[in-house]
């Protein structure tokens, strides 16, 4: 267990924290007035008031429990790297993951909150606001899910190998692209699946999905808490073509390509 994990940072309020922004993404996307109302970012990104609103929120929570520990979030203007590159601890945070589904009103958006440490992901929560789940994790002290108001932990031997060598590949919905409709088509036998945002490599954990492969480009705070929620889970998220985890707060924020999996290949 990661012993400053598990003294400093509370699970629960990860998890009051993360479902409270979730409330606020909810009261726009169930707005017509709000939904769309829609700017765009440097990067050509949507930017939504939704997002706004859960940014605030989180960042003000974060700073409330933890003013020690800096927080680098899609929607601030963070850090350069010469004072990062410090940063023993620092939270990674996509307050909604998903611009594009929230925008076409589908579900599949997630609120991000993941934790690092010298550079590697050591715990996180991913909410799914529409479906009211969240999924928690931290370095040592396993995974948990709460649906409702129940929280139970994540059996990782309730997920068993694929059957009849039938792989459950996930990939995104809004970004495939060649180069992975060509990874895919290496495996003789396979299920494609597609949903967006972060669900996908929360697919990997619980075992709806086999292998995530993620050839096309992501920032560290899209997979960081959910990257956490794999570790805990037995799987591990790899760089593409190498036996190398993701790391975090790199100079370069943006993530190379990976493939995430609980299963050898």
């Amino acid at each position: 267990m990661d012993e400053d994990f598990a003294k400093w940072i509370n699970l629960k309020r990860l998890i009051d924290i993360s479902e409270h922004a979730g409330q606020l993404i909810l009261q726009v996307y169930h707005d017509n007035n709000n939904i769309f109302k829609i700017s765009y970012k440097d990067d050509d990104s949507p930017l939504t008031v939704a997002d706004k609103r859960a940014n605030d929120y989180i960042c003000k929570q974060l700073t409330q429990f933890y003013p020690k520990i800096p927080i680098i979030s899609e929607e601030n203007k963070n850090d350069d790297y010469e004072k990062r590159k410090n940063y023993k601890y620092c939270w990674l945070v996509d307050p909604l993951d998903g611009t594009k589904e929230f925008i076409k009103r589908n579900g599949e958006f997630t609120v991000n909150i993941g934790l690092v440490k010298n550079g590697k992901t050591v715990g996180g929560v991913v909410h799914i606001p529409v479906d009211n789940e969240t999924y928690v994790a931290g370095k040592g002290m396993g995974a948990f899910k709460k649906i409702g108001a129940k929280i139970e932990e994540i059996e990782t031997q309730a997920y068993p190998q694929p059957k009849n060598d039938t792989l459950n590949i996930i990939a995104s919905k809004s970004h495939m692209n060649d180069d992975t409709r060509r990874f895919i088509s290496k495996f003789e036998k396979y299920n494609l699946l597609t949903v967006g945002s972060s669900i996908k490599l929360i697919w990997i954990a619980t075992g709806k999905a086999d292998i995530y492969p993620r050839i096309a480009p992501t920032m560290e705070w899209d997979t960081c808490a959910a990257h956490a929620i794999v570790n805990e889970m037995g799987g591990n998220v790899l760089k593409f073509n190498s036996t190398e985890e993701l790391a975090y707060n790199k100079e370069n924020l943006l993530n190379p390509y990976f493939v995430c999996s609980k299963t050898s290949f």
